[in-house]
């Protein structure tokens, strides 16, 4: 079983991640199956961490249901388990209870067992280009969010979900300006075939943007490897963040490895 931290995060591979913030234990983008093909994209390597491993999940954070990279069978069983669920509006409809719909910049309050609060906050992204053509909703390839957690004492942490956009992350910046720690979602996701296969995520260039303009002290990356789809990988991470000046501020250990969300 892996022990509860102070206030730290693990990536499990893929977007997975473990966040302990406040006494709580946090999963994004559930992703627990074992390699091999889903649907029109292929896993090629499981979590560092199994499911059974984690003990009790107090909150899910899903940025969207709609493509399995993010939200897979097992990450969706392990969902559906717990408490809470936060994740689109549309995708709250698809997954039912225990799942709670949020809009950008909606707000949901979670009691922490330290006796203070945990504010979830949605936050947009843009699911590939900006200049891409929009559903009936407004949405690039379909409603995605990120979330920004905050709560007195606590670190305020941003999950970019899979956002394209740095657009969009400096309208986070001008609503949020003081984020300490940043989980981006990188890797340059490609799929065949859409929006003239451009990235459909962040690439290692953007997301050493995303943290010149966000300015956290830690940035933790995610989403760059165990799928087929994706792009660039570690050694682009490392690249493009020395090459922006800032590569103390990146985090990259094994997966299943704790980091400290405060610098």
């Amino acid at each position: 079983m892996i022990s509860r931290q102070g206030c730290a995060a693990m990536v499990l591979g893929g977007p997975t991640a473990v966040l302990d913030l406040g006494g709580l234990r946090m999963v994004s983008d559930p992703t627990f199956d074992p390699p091999g093909p889903h649907d029109y994209l292929t896993k090629t390597a499981g979590p560092a961490v199994t499911e059974d491993q984690l003990g009790q999940v107090d909150l899910v954070l899903v940025s969207h249901d709609n493509h399995p990279d993010n939200l897979d069978d097992r990450g969706r069983a392990l969902a559906l388990a717990a408490p809470l669920v936060l994740t689109t509006s549309s995708g709250a409809g698809r997954l039912g209870p225990p799942a709670v719909g949020l809009a950008a910049w909606a707000s949901y309050t979670v009691v922490r067992p330290d006796g203070g609060d945990l504010t979830v906050t949605a936050v947009p992204a843009v699911h590939g280009p900006d200049d891409a053509e929009r559903d009936a909703d407004g949405f690039v390839n379909c409603e995605v969010i990120g979330f920004v957690l905050s709560g007195p004492g606590l670190p305020t942490v941003y999950l970019s979900g899979d956002n394209a956009s740095i657009g969009t992350v400096a309208e986070i910046s001008r609503r949020v300006p003081d984020v300490d720690a940043a989980v981006l979602h990188a890797g340059a996701a490609r799929v065949q075939g859409k929006f003239r296969d451009r990235a459909l995520s962040l690439d290692s260039i953007r997301a050493a943007a995303a943290a010149a303009v966000l300015g956290p002290a830690v940035v933790i990356p995610a989403h760059y490897d165990g799928w087929a789809h994706f792009a660039e990988g570690r050694d682009d991470l490392v690249r493009a963040f020395d090459d922006a000046g800032l590569g103390a501020r990146l985090r990259l250990p094994d997966h299943g490895t704790w980091v400290g969300l405060r610098s």
